[in-house]
């Protein structure tokens, strides 16, 4: 049966041109949409695969180099670096079981025909730094997977248990330990758990890249925090106290008077965990809302206000 083509800029949606960052904004919001914890579509499952699956090529630049030459041509290829199907001694597949609470997906996600054809085994796959000798002695090869966690499990840290089920059949569970403050596209590594050796040798190592969703609020710079934060005109104009969300919980921020549309206000110690102790800053930028459906004295007020600053022009500056 022939090798079904995937166009991989399709099934995300972008230009063949498009940058890393874009692909990496199509990936999340797809992702997000057809996850078969939330999409109730019954292809839900397959749609998140062959997501997952064109994100793995396309974030990847010696992957998304080696599918854009290939082109037209991807057939000559067939019998290249996967062995004709694509299987290697030792290759698994992941099931991913979560904790009470915790959003993961369960199933098999295995690559398609068309990817172990190009890129060998269903997980990127290099050989050992360790593969020297004799074909009984060398070391199984290495293993690289993406794992998916929310916000909040970045910032306090999950375990996560991940199950192995390799092609003889046989599965393993493995408790995984993400560390607090963990970053979008750090890896986590398994020594020893990546795939068997063809011989007598140790095993691969297997890395976890971590990939973060992201949150509705918060957007990360390093270890500090980002967020914009509604303040109303009155609010800008004569001072006040708001509530403000941050990782640990709210806390108070005190508006000063006269606060500018734009202006940031830095809150020490609330922003992301950092590796080697303390937390990062969280930066509240104010964005001024004003006022609608105003009514007929707030408008006197407005017109008072407008002849009491008759001789201002915010437009002085321009050119």
């Amino acid at each position: 049966m022939p090798v079904e083509y995937k166009d991989y800029y399709k099934i995300l949606g972008v230009k063949k041109a498009a940058t890393p960052e874009e692909i990496k904004r199509a990936y999340r919001s797809l992702a997000r949409k057809h996850h078969p914890d939330v999409s109730k579509a019954p292809d839900a499952a397959k749609r998140f695969k062959e997501l997952n699956e064109a994100n793995e090529v396309l974030s990847d630049p010696e992957k998304r180099t080696r599918y854009d030459q290939l082109g037209p041509d991807w057939e000559r290829f067939a019998h290249g670096p996967a062995g004709g199907n694509g299987s290697r001694p030792g290759g698994f597949q992941w099931v991913y079981t979560g904790q009470p609470g915790q959003e993961q997906f369960t199933g098999e996600t295995g690559f398609s025909d068309f990817f172990r054809t190009l890129f060998g085994d269903s997980v990127t796959s290099s050989p050992s730094a360790g593969a020297r000798g004799r074909q009984s002695a060398r070391a199984g090869a290495d293993a690289e997977h993406e794992l998916e966690v929310s916000f909040n499990d970045a910032y306090r840290g999950a375990e996560r248990t991940l199950e192995i089920r390799r092609e003889d059949g046989a599965t393993k569970a493995l408790h995984v330990k993400i560390p607090p403050g963990v970053r979008d596209g750090q890896r986590i590594r398994l020594a020893g758990q990546g795939a068997r050796s063809p011989g007598s040798g140790p095993a691969g190592d297997l890395y976890l890249r971590i990939r973060v969703r992201p949150h509705p609020f918060f957007t990360r710079d390093g270890d500090d925090l980002r967020a914009e934060l509604p303040v109303g005109l009155h609010e800008a104009l004569l001072g006040a106290e708001v509530s403000v969300p941050t990782p640990k919980g709210r806390v108070a921020l005190r508006i000063p008077p006269e606060t500018q549309n734009g202006r940031t206000i830095r809150l020490a110690g609330q922003g992301m965990p950092r590796r080697d102790g303390g937390h990062g800053d969280l930066f509240v930028t104010a964005t001024v809302v004003l006022p609608q459906k105003l009514t007929e004295s707030e408008r006197d007020l407005v017109r008072e206000l407008a002849r009491s600053r008759a001789g201002d022009d915010p437009r002085a500056d321009l050119l």
